[in-house]
């Protein structure tokens, strides 16, 4: 018998808001988070604030939990990992481990949203030094301090002078096999950059980039601002090594607008890393047969005029299961997976 229940899995932006899209048109919706609480990354990496607009992440993920917590059609499924799937569209048998416990799950629709991980500096190169300086971040290790409101040096305590950032790490780089821009680091590191002569006004604060990206408004939300008014330096250049010297690092490279080699000191450097598919991805993928592309993010079948359908009837991926993709993206394509999803509900189960 078909069900007539849309199941969300992932219970980051894009499943929140595509289960309550799915709820408030009426439609019965399961969204399933591996988590014991729902957020995604922007919760689970403790973000501070969101790009562009430095509006609170807590306080808005928290908007986005509550529209789904304890609401009407929304049968929440938190500790709950999907392990398995049999049937066809309009009649999923899904299973999945609910806090140690197997468990079936009817869906007449799904909707992938299991998201993206963090690219690990250190797991392809040593180049930037990340599991041998304390005082070599990310971008996530960053946020961490600016939303506990206290940017400071890992190795001492004390607050940073000079602080750099280094783009484009893990992305467009063919060496690794990542060619792809992760469309979001530019704009994050710019919007960190403003947050840090923040909190330490007195911090010198250079971003050194390959190119800069900054598509939309966000030229003029956070790029123009982070130099106009925060006095943030960017430096067109490529960083090659950082090595200790005393108590400072030094960032060895080449600044490609001057055609010359570079030699700085910084008390931070701040690796922005780029967007892989998480494990979740690549799982969900493999266990209702979608096809991935060749970076392992899953593949939809209509390029830009369809960005969430999926070869698998009835299977929808939306968010950064698909791609690098910021908030925007997320939401945006959510609302496309639940319209889509519903519409092939509809198809499947009679009236």
């Amino acid at each position: 018998m078909a069900s007539d229940n849309i199941l969300v899995i992932g219970g980051g932006p894009t499943g929140m808001e595509a289960a309550r899209g799915i709820a408030s048109l009426g439609y019965k919706v399961t969204l399933v988070e591996k988590r014991p609480r729902l957020g995604g990354t922007p919760d689970a990496s403790q973000y501070a604030a969101l790009t562009p607009d430095l509006r609170s992440a807590e306080e808005a993920i928290g908007e986005m939990v509550d529209a789904v917590t304890n609401k009407p059609n929304v049968n929440l499924m938190l500790d709950t990992t999907v392990v398995g799937s049999s049937g066809s569209v309009g009649n999923f048998k899904v299973k999945a481990i609910q806090s140690g416990k197997e468990i079936t799950i009817d869906a007449g629709a799904v909707i992938v949203c299991t998201g993206f991980t963090h690219f690990d500096p250190g797991r392809e190169t040593q180049k930037y030094g990340y599991y041998e300086h304390d005082d070599v971040i990310t971008l996530v290790d960053a946020e961490k301090m600016l939303k506990a409101g206290n940017f400071v040096r890992p190795s001492n305590g004390e607050k940073p002078k000079r602080v750099c950032f280094i783009q484009c790490v893990g992305s467009r780089d063919r060496q690794i096999g990542n060619e792809y821009c992760s469309k979001v680091c530019c704009g994050i590191s710019s919007k960190q950059a403003i947050e840090i002569r923040q909190v330490v006004p007195d911090c010198k604060v250079f971003i050194f980039y390959i190119d800069m990206r900054m598509y939309g408004y966000w030229e003029n939300e956070i790029y123009w601002p982070a130099q106009e008014k925060y006095k943030v330096n960017y430096v067109k250049g490529i960083a090659t090594e950082i090595v200790k010297k005393g108590d400072q690092l030094i960032v060895k490279g080449e600044d490609t607008t001057l055609r010359r080699p570079m030699e700085v000191p910084m008390d931070i450097v701040i690796l922005a890393v780029g967007m892989e598919p998480s494990e979740g991805t690549k799982k969900v993928a493999d266990i209702f047969g979608l096809k991935k592309n060749k970076y392992g993010f899953i593949e939809t079948t209509g390029g830009p005029l369809n960005t969430v359908s999926t070869e698998v009837p009835g299977v929808f991926a939306a968010g950064a299961s698909t791609g690098p993709s910021d908030l925007e993206d997320c939401v945006s394509s959510a609302g496309a997976a639940a319209m889509k999803a519903i519409a092939s509900l509809r198809a499947a189960v009679p009236a």
